[in-house]
């Protein structure tokens, strides 16, 4: 007896006109149904995310396909268990519907015999065990561990309903017909389904008629689930299944964290930022329908978890609800600026995001507005900042003479004269007036020194790379620090740029690119790891043990991890690794420009953060960024761990180790 079966058994051949006129009709709802919603995307501004059209393909298949945004979790890994095994049922379907509709009537091919038949049914079989066991586990998560800001209603029960019912009447009519046509006649055959076979067995007292009746039954009930699955698809969670997948078609292919530069010039340009719907992208808009609220961001967010007003998940939302009303509705007020206020810009909620959502820069519009139009600022502070910069090219408000002071009686050259030099370093706002970080720029200095590197430095022709201003909203006067930059670099004659800040790594490294800078530009982490391994630091290893600090703007933005471990483990250093470190670490609370705003909401974020060092047990805690040295000081003071744990920059502990005096600012 050959290894086959009968397609469309007991229900005939005779059920395919009505079951594809009712598939399409189906179908034809979900296209009519994204029309509609198309309608409403449109309502944001022309953006282009159809470039390159095959490399972006490409990193759909891979990305939806693979699932590796979505099995970074425990509980990722169960749904991308349950996508796989879906995935596989959906193919056999088609299979199916290929053999019985099309090869067979057409060409008279038959596929699903002998060898490949036995190995159809065995992995279909497994398939549904393992989407039952996926489905399982996340409804136990959802509906009965319910994790904290993972929002669930009616919803989410009937989408779990109709899933496992898809699969359970699957079963059971697989399970009639092996009970009809193959236990006791074709037990070889039966065994290559076990769970078909199973569920054939509890049949097994019935009568043929019994069995056929009961089948025809089951098998248009579960017709009817698939069907209702489908056109659940526009209007519920489960639209996600396409629109996360065409999110990873639309992603941005610039850089981590870019942002547009505005043409200030553009006399034509009557709103900055993003005030109403209409100002946002339609990529903006569609974010929402791609959002599965898994919450990851929510979880990520380092404001969300010390009690501030911000949950990205919810400003996804809001904007989403927002475009529903439509393209006049103001989206400030629909989010809110208390959480606007809120973001540190530090990315964790886009690195967390399995649905490849973009959070960071729709705040940031949304601060362009507060800024540029309204004249908003978190607080007085920031305000003050921003008054400073604008005067004196530093938020301090100290005079911009005074900028290169820090580097008295240092190896440096004057890099606005004409001696050569072989790296310009950008010293930064807090590295040239701020004592603490004043002694990481000379330890750098003079590590640089120690071997052989001519350092240039342009003193009172620096001012702030205005990043934090700009991630307040500020274009215009960010702008006015960047052109002022960029003209004192060139005339420099820099042919590289080092810098201890990771925002001004970042900001002069790319940012400044659409301001006409080209130079490469490195951090002094990966700078000083290079120098470490090529061996021109004579310095003497000795044992320690450290927790080291992930700078979201080394760490996320430029995936820097390795280099700086690397440097400390050849100065001596073990690091215990804080519960969030790597591509999962935690802000300090000073990124987006809240370095220069008091943190008045919720608890602090640099407390949360040193809390988790303290953990470590590790006595010493290690950073390679100012705002973050300063934010992590405070966080030890005021989390009651000073004298536990001490604070340290990299380039500290390598002029240590070259047996260097620590020097005072």
């Amino acid at each position: 007896m050959e290894n086959t079966r009968e397609i469309y058994w007991n229900v005939g051949h005779g059920v395919t006109p009505l079951m594809y006129l009712l598939a399409f009709a189906a179908m034809g709802y979900v296209v009519w149904s994204f029309w509609k919603r198309f309608s409403i995307w449109k309502r944001g501004r022309a953006l282009n995310r159809f470039d390159h059209f095959w490399k972006r393909l490409f990193r759909l298949i891979g990305i939806d396909a693979g699932q590796v945004l979505v099995a970074r979790t425990a509980p990722g890994k169960l749904h991308a268990i349950w996508f796989w095994a879906f995935a596989i049922l959906f193919i056999g379907t088609l299979i199916v519907m290929a053999q019985a509709d099309l090869l067979q009537p057409l060409f008279g091919i038959v596929i699903m015999k002998g060898t490949f038949y036995l190995w159809y049914s065995l992995v279909l079989d497994v398939a549904g065990v393992l989407a039952l066991l996926a489905l399982l586990g996340l409804g136990l998560r959802r509906f009965i561990m319910q994790p904290k800001g993972l929002e669930t209603g009616v919803e989410d029960w009937l989408v779990h309903a109709l899933l496992a019912g898809i699969i359970l009447s699957g079963y059971l009519i697989e399970g009639l017909r092996m009970a009809a046509t193959e236990l006791g006649a074709n037990e070889a055959l039966a065994a290559w389904s076990p769970v078909g076979r199973l569920v054939a067995g509890g049949f097994a007292f019935a009568t043929p008629r019994g069995l056929g009746i009961v089948h025809v039954l089951l098998w248009w009930f579960h017709f009817a689930l698939v069907l209702g699955f489908i056109v659940s698809l526009p209007s519920s969670k489960l639209k996600h299944i396409l629109t996360t997948g065409a999110n990873a078609f639309f992603a941005p292919l610039e850089p981590k964290g870019t942002i547009d530069t505005i043409n200030l010039e553009d006399e034509g340009i009557t709103q900055y930022g993003a005030a109403r719907v209409s100002d946002l992208t339609w990529k903006d808009i569609f974010d929402a329908d791609a959002c599965t609220k898994c919450a990851r961001c929510q979880d990520a967010c380092p404001a969300y978890s010390t009690g501030k007003s911000l949950s990205p998940m919810k400003v996804v939302a809001d904007l989403g609800a927002a475009a529903l009303k439509g393209a006049e509705t103001t989206v400030c007020d629909a989010v809110g600026s208390e959480a606007l206020w809120s973001c540190t810009t530090c990315r964790a909620c886009q690195e967390a995001c399995p649905a490849g959502v973009e959070q960071v820069n729709k705040i940031i519009a949304m601060r362009r507005n507060l800024a540029l139009m309204e004249g908003d600022f978190p607080d007085e502070g920031s305000r003050k900042a921003a008054e400073n910069l604008e005067v004196n090219g530093n938020p301090f408000g100290l005079a911009f003479a005074s900028r290169g002071e820090w580097a008295t009686g240092l190896p440096v050259i004057d890099a606005t004269g004409k001696e050569a030099f072989d790296i310009l370093y950008f010293a930064g706002c807090y590295a040239s007036f701020d004592a603490r970080n004043r002694r990481v720029a000379r330890a750098f200095v003079e590590s640089c020194a120690a071997a052989g590197v001519r350092v240039g430095i342009l003193g009172s022709a620096e001012k702030c790379c205005g990043e934090p201003i700009r991630k307040l909203g500020n274009e215009y006067l960010y702008q006015a620090l960047a052109a002022g930059n960029v003209e004192a670099i060139k005339a420099s004659g820099a042919t590289k740029i080092v810098t201890t800040c990771p925002h001004c790594f970042n900001t002069l490294a790319r940012d400044y690119r659409d301001l006409g800078l080209e130079l490469p530009v490195e951090h002094h982490a990966t700078f000083l790891s290079t120098l470490i391994d090529s061996g021109r630091l004579p310095f003497k290893r000795a044992d320690f043990e450290c927790s080291y600090h992930d700078s979201c703007y080394i760490g996320r933005y430029m995936d820097i991890y390795k280099e700086p471990r690397k440097a400390l483990t050849a100065l001596g250093g073990r690091v215990r690794e804080m519960k969030a470190h790597h591509a999962d670490s935690f802000c300090c609370g000073g990124g987006g420009g809240r370095i220069v705003a008091e943190e008045k909401l919720g608890t602090r974020i640099s407390v949360a953060r040193a809390d988790m060092a303290a953990a470590t047990g590790a006595p010493l805690l290690v950073t390679n960024c100012p705002f973050c040295l300063t934010m992590l000081e405070d966080g030890v003071k005021t989390g009651g761990h000073e004298g536990h744990i001490q604070t340290q920059d990299l380039a500290e502990l390598v002029a240590a180790r070259l047996g260097l005096a620590p020097q005072q600012g």
